[in-house]
């Protein structure tokens, strides 16, 4: 079995495959081991797998081979950096999937199928599109996929089976981290906003981007006299739709409602201080020149306890798994065979393992 994790795998550690010749003529690969757990083994070919598919997630246009990993200055910094982290998960993939087998635990085909359709669906993608884009993107077929679900199915059901039932609540518990929390719980500040749009047409000479000024002219007396008409008392849906060169147009300018965060700076600052019904003045922007109408706002603020209970206790119950989920694959690693190949390595997993346990009891 081969586990596989997002994080960028480290080193200049190549695929360390000796050729050998068979008695038959054939060739025989075999794979240098660098770790065995509980007698199962994790190579050095797995860990070449998991620095490709890490550097392709963090660039999928990219294209790597051994050599680049070997060769490439940038990329050896960057994978040693986090190499003794893989190899920390490496070790504890092997542990909650040999103690799921112990539990008797395996994946749902029924939870396989729903998890890849519900991810299809979110993604918008075909199950072809879905399995061109994990080879394009990841390197990853789908039968490298599905182990890495598998191997998220088995924890969280060594979670649920072990850790899960000791696991209690309190009302007080959950009010004192929402209190702690407004962030988690906050609504965004939001804008309802209707616009009108007149382009300004430019043209590229020596290379250089340049505007006519008799057209911006013309541009800015046009998104002028269409704010008059508003400022006399027609419609503003009625002039977008008349005048408007935005798509929005068809629909009275109508943008719908944004939060105020997601706005250019130049924009949110325009708008700062209108109130529901009000209208900017005109906004010039590269392209053209903008008129924007107030619709309604809704300023910032924290849900209240009862609106988000359900939602307190939920990310109160993960964060305690997570931590106790730390405390038990330390039992498992305190109980299990762990023999390792390669000294150097041994080392970076032992010291970045203390490192995690310090870190844990604070």
């Amino acid at each position: 079995m081969r586990f596989l994790t997002v994080s960028m795998l480290a080193g200049a550690l190549l695929l360390a495959g000796a050729t050998l010749r068979a008695q038959q003529g054939a060739s025989v690969i075999i794979q240098k081991i660098i770790v065995k757990v509980n007698g199962e083994i994790f190579t050095q070919t797995d860990l070449l797998q998991r620095q490709i598919e890490a550097l392709k997630e963090k660039s999928p246009e990219a294209t790597y081979s051994p050599a680049d990993l070997q060769n490439d200055a940038k990329l050896k910094a960057a994978l040693t950096e986090v190499t003794p982290v893989i190899l920390v998960d490496a070790v504890d993939e092997l542990l909650w999937v040999q103690h799921a087998r112990e539990l008797g635990i395996t994946m749902r085909e029924d939870w396989y199928k729903k998890t890849l359709a519900d991810i299809q669906a979110q993604n918008k993608l075909s199950p072809e599109q879905f399995e061109r884009a994990l080879k394009e993107q990841l390197g990853m077929t789908m039968a490298e996929y599905r182990e890495m679900l598998e191997i998220e199915y088995l924890k969280r059901g060594v979670q649920e089976r072990e850790i899960a039932p000791r696991m209690t609540i309190t009302e007080e518990e959950m009010r004192q981290y929402y209190a702690a929390h407004p962030e988690l719980f906050g609504t965004a500040e939001t804008i309802t906003l209707r616009e009108i749009f007149i382009a300004v047409p430019s043209e590229t000479k020596g290379g250089e981007t340049v505007v006519n000024v008799a057209a911006a002219e013309a541009a800015q007396k046009k998104i002028e006299a269409a704010r008059d008409r508003v400022m006399k008392g027609d419609d503003f849906a009625k002039v977008a739709a008349e005048v408007s060169e935005a798509a929005t147009k068809d629909n009275g300018g109508s943008i719908g409602q944004i939060n105020v965060s997601d706005l250019n700076p130049q924009i949110a600052s325009a708008l700062a201080t209108l109130k529901a019904g009000e209208m900017s003045p005109p906004i010039r922007i590269a392209t053209g020149y903008l008129l924007y109408k107030v619709d309604a706002r809704s300023e910032s603020g924290v849900k209240p306890f009862d609106e988000v209970r359900n939602e307190v206790q939920q990310r109160l119950f993960n964060e305690r798994v997570e931590r106790e989920s730390l405390k038990f694959i330390e039992k498992l690693r305190a109980i299990a065979l762990i023999e390792w190949k390669d000294e150097l390595l041994k080392k970076l997993y032992e010291d970045t393992l203390k490192a995690r346990q310090i870190q844990v009891a604070k």
